[in-house]
């Protein structure tokens, strides 16, 4: 898979320059505390909206803040907890839906109805609704994500799950009884179902845009917790009279976002696990 993987990729220098960008981008955010010129929460009313400056390379906020500072830290409260999200997300969608392939029955069912009632509803609708109820913070924003995304990845790997369903290791896992075998002995394409989709558009792009629009709403990260949304939300208030305020972490959600959504396509073009005319026109001898 990782031979097809790169192959695939290296047809495309698009997509290996946006997994370069991202990997760059995290790597700013680890580094962030060495990196970054000012505390991202220092307060100086001397310096509110100061301009570029070589002591404020993107200039300060509306407190006196350097915006550089606060945009480095805010990685790990945008891209960091929307990699989180998706972790939590995908495995808790995989062991439930390879639960349903393996079980059948009234338990595959059961997990399938419920499914079905949450894929009803739009899932922004859902997750606004569920931290409207649990209240702001991080945490509910994950445990808001993680109950409306993981039926989406259940059901699909359920359904991989079910094309395997009938071959012989399968069975030989169910004569041996646990579920745990079942996953030793389970296809790559039923336990890796969602990596094709882990960047698409129920990816990580899509979580970045959510937590960045709750942040901004007010029903995210709070502040002074540096992130991207709440900067935004922040200068909005002075958008007329400085609108430079608004660029830094807009340009920020758009460029990591845009590089998300097409390293996503890429990966479904190489790691096409359907056999379809697609990927037979990028693996001729697949």
């Amino acid at each position: 898979m990782i031979r097809r993987l790169w192959c695939g990729m290296a047809r495309d220098p698009l997509a290996l320059l946006s997994l370069v960008f991202l990997l760059a981008v995290m790597a700013v955010g680890l580094l962030a505390p060495w990196l970054a010129p000012h505390d991202p929460l220092l307060v100086s009313w001397r310096d509110k909206y100061h301009g570029i400056s070589l002591n404020y390379p993107l200039g300060a906020d509306h407190l006196g803040r350097c915006v550089l500072s606060r945009l480095l830290f805010g990685i790990r409260n945008t891209l960091f907890v929307a990699l989180l999200a998706m972790a939590v997300t995908m495995l808790t969608g995989t062991v439930i839906g390879m639960l349903a392939g393996y079980l059948l029955g009234r338990i595959d069912a059961a997990l399938m109805r419920l499914c079905d009632l949450i894929l009803s509803f739009p899932g922004e609708v859902m997750i606004f609704a569920l931290v409207g109820i649990l209240g702001s913070g991080l945490q509910n924003i994950l445990l808001a994500v993680v109950l409306v995304k993981w039926a989406w990845y259940a059901r699909m790997v359920r359904g991989i799950a079910l094309q395997y369903s009938d071959k012989h290791y399968i069975h030989y896992a169910r004569l041996l009884g646990g579920f745990s075998r079942l996953f030793d002995t389970a296809p790559p394409a039923a336990r890796d179902g969602g990596g094709t989709y882990r960047t698409g558009n129920n990816g990580r792009g899509a979580v970045i845009l959510l937590l960045s629009a709750l942040s901004f709403l007010g029903l995210g990260v709070q502040p002074p917790t540096p992130e991207w949304g709440a900067m935004l939300g922040e200068a909005k208030n002075v958008m007329m009279v400085h609108p430079e305020q608004m660029l830094p972490a807009g340009i920020a959600i758009v460029l990591v976002v845009a590089a998300c959504q097409y390293l996503g396509d890429s990966l479904r073009n190489a790691l096409d696990v359907t056999g379809g005319e697609e990927g037979r026109a990028v693996f001729p001898d697949a």
